[in-house]
This record gives structure tokens, C-alpha cells and sequence, in this order.
């Protein structure tokens, strides 16, 4: 057996848990601004105060999750009287839902579904916080899942606005958006922006440089030396680059390194990175697929078939398709393509009609045959 031939009891990982999605690192690189910035947004409530709102803006993974997660583990290793809860509102994509999360993480019980009501939900919530004498901090990560049929308006308005009609109650908001194209100050309503005000930290895309180090600062935590050559690793940079999502590069790295395993030697090669490649450019749409209901995976799918046929699509002729399919009326039809559009699932793009008005065509930002792939 070769020198460079990896034994079965052997492992190119010194630890694992440092290429998952969700690793806080004890170093974060390149966000400490704004890790300082949202920590003095949230100063108050560490006196009993109300924290001022925040909107943390930027592309997907540019770390604004990390960063509100690494101050929620700070908040829930001191003691303060705030009580940080962390909604994924791709998942909790309704007002009841994330109010639910938020009743969950403060009785440890979820809520009876019958009978009860979205106004009932946040009595028992608010009670809950005036009785212990703690500040609420609520970050609602991807809320823009949360804009189609006003449920982010609606939840907003009843958080922010809670002390009016339970006094004593405090609670702070953190809105985490990575559609770039997303102006809250027209999706709110004036009554809500009045109150929310929030102030915006924004998270640019890393540049190369910084890919790099970060993605460096995983490999000497996460493998073991000589893992992975100067070259491969530029290899690694580049992708991850090209697709502008660092959670793209930390899967491609796990990847690359099973891909070497499984062919049982000590260094990542290059076809190793171009194998796992295929796979971790599409994390994004996996994750977003994951969160839809059955409603929108049959639009989706539509829409899918359609474009591998060739075919163009408008959205009225998407509507006719849809209701052959199942029953559901043109408003909440069209508040499924808002919702695909905001998941930067479809790209809507408006084109001169004739008569009147524009006509709005859709598009898949994925290959149809993949959407479909992970829809089956």
C-alpha cells in the first residue's frame, strides 16, 4: 500500500463540526464592525431597556446569520435579562408559526392549535414576559419569506407595538433580509415603519482575499496538516467566489475531503473539488425547497416543466396551468410567485404588452431538470 494511501480507521477531519452551516467560529473575520454595531443596538436590553431595531442586509451567506447567533450565544452565556430567540422564517414562514417558536422557546410547550387564536398566542406570550421581568429579543432570519400576504407587516405591528396594549412589555426586533431588492419602507405599512425604525447594518460580499482566509481559518481547524495543497485550495477560493455564498465554500470543503476518503488517500485533489462542486453550488436551492408548501412545489414544479420544454411562461398563462392542477384563487396564486420570487427561486421580468399594461414573464434562476431533481 502507497505512502499517500489513506487507512480505513483513518480520517482526513480533525473536526468535522467546523464545515457545517451552522458552526459559530470563535474567530469571526471581517464582521467585527458589524458585530459591534448590532451589540450596541441590543445594549439597552441588557439594562432592562428596550433594544432599537436592526435590519441586517446582505447577500446570502455573507454571515449575517453567524453574526446574530454568535451574540445570542454571548446574551445565553451571561446573565441579562434578555431572552434571544432566533426564528428561521423559511421554515416558521407564517406569523402563528414564528409567534408558536416564540411561545415554545419561553414555556418549553407548544401551543394547542385548536381554538386558538393568533391574539390569544400573543397574550399568553406577553404574560409570560411580564411575569418574568425580561427583555424579548426576536431576530427573524430570511423575513422576507415573511412579506407575501403581509404576515411580516402584521407580526411587526403586534411585537413592536405590544406595550400599548400590554404594558410592562419589551421586546426588540432583528430583521434579517438577503434579498437585496426588498425596500421595507414600501412593504410596511407607515403605522409599522413608525415604530420599527430600524437602523440597517449591511453585510457586502467578502472579496476574494477574504474567502480565502476564512476558509483558511476552517482547514487549520478542521483537517489535519497537508490535507489540502496551496493550488487545490485556490481551486476551492474560486468557486466559492463565483457563487458569492460562503456556506457554498465550508460544503465544498466537507465534500472535497469525503470525495478523498472515499478514494482512500491523504490529499484533496483536484477532481475531488470539481466532483463536489456539482453537488454544493446548488445548497441554496435545497434549502428553499425544503421550506415550501404543497401549493407552491406544484407551481414550482409548473414552471419547471414548462421551461424544459422550452416554452415561455407568463404569469397568466401560469395561473391557467396551476388551476388544472388544483384548486386555488389568483390572489393567493400570485402571492406564491412573489413568495418564489423573493426566494430567488424565479426571476420575474416585466416585457411591453400589447393593449395595456406589461406583461410579467417568469423564469427559473436554477436548470429545470435540477429544480425538478430535488422537487421529486
Amino acid at each position: 500500500m502507497g505512502k499517500n494511501m489513506l487507512m480505513w480507521d483513518e480520517t482526513l477531519f480533525r473536526d468535522p463540526d467546523v464545515f457545517e452551516i451552522d458552526y459559530i467560529p470563535d474567530q469571526f473575520s471581517y464582521r467585527e464592525g458589524q458585530i459591534m454595531e448590532l451589540s450596541h443596538l441590543i445594549r439597552p436590553a441588557a439594562r432592562g431597556g428596550r433594544p432599537l431595531s436592526s435590519v441586517l442586509r446582505g447577500l446570502p451567506g455573507t454571515g449575517k446569520t453567524t453574526c446574530t447567533r454568535k451574540i445570542f450565544t454571548e446574551i445565553e452565556e451571561m446573565t441579562t435579562p434578555i431572552i434571544p430567540i432566533h426564528i428561521n422564517c423559511q421554515f416558521e414562514n407564517t406569523k402563528y408559526a414564528a409567534l408558536s417558536q416564540i411561545y415554545f422557546t419561553l414555556t418549553g410547550f407548544r401551543p394547542s392549535g385548536v381554538g386558538r387564536s393568533f391574539t390569544t398566542l400573543f397574550s399568553a406570550i406577553a404574560k409570560k414576559i411580564n411575569d418574568t421581568k425580561r427583555v424579548l429579543l426576536v431576530a427573524l432570519d430570511d423575513a422576507n419569506y415573511l412579506l407575501h400576504e403581509k404576515e411580516l407587516n402584521d407580526l411587526l405591528y403586534l411585537l413592536l407595538r405590544s406595550h400599548e396594549t400590554y404594558p410592562g412589555t419589551r421586546i426588540g426586533v432583528i430583521v434579517i433580509i438577503s434579498d437585496m431588492d426588498i425596500e421595507l419602507g414600501r412593504e410596511l405599512d407607515g403605522r409599522v415603519m413608525s415604530v420599527f425604525a430600524p437602523a440597517e447594518i449591511y453585510f457586502p460580499p467578502y472579496s476574494k482575499g477574504e474567502v480565502r482566509q476564512i476558509l483558511g481559518e476552517r482547514i487549520a481547524q478542521g483537517f489535519y496538516p497537508s490535507v489540502i495543497s496551496d493550488e487545490v485550495f485556490e481551486l476551492v477560493v474560486e468557486r466559492t467566489h463565483s457563487v458569492g455564498d460562503m456556506r457554498v465554500g465550508l460544503d465544498l470543503l466537507k465534500r472535497s475531503a469525503l470525495n478523498a476518503e472515499r478514494d482512500a488517500v491523504r490529499e484533496i485533489e483536484e477532481t475531488h473539488v470539481q466532483a463536489a462542486f456539482k453537488v454544493s453550488k446548488y445548497i441554496h436551492l435545497q434549502y428553499c425547497i425544503k421550506a415550501l408548501t404543497a401549493e407552491e412545489k406544484t407551481t414550482l414544479i409548473t414552471i419547471a416543466e414548462r421551461e424544459k420544454a422550452g416554452e415561455e411562461l407568463t404569469t397568466g398563462a401560469l395561473f391557467d396551468l396551476v388551476t388544472e392542477k388544483m384548486k386555488i384563487g389568483y390572489t393567493r396564486y400570485y402571492g406564491i410567485v412573489q413568495k418564489l420570487d423573493a426566494m430567488q427561486l424565479i426571476d420575474l421580468t416585466y416585457q411591453a404588452g400589447k393593449g395595456r399594461g406589461r406583461t410579467r414573464l417568469l423564469g427559473l434562476r436554477y436548470e429545470p431538470e435540477k429544480v425538478l431533481q430535488y422537487l421529486s
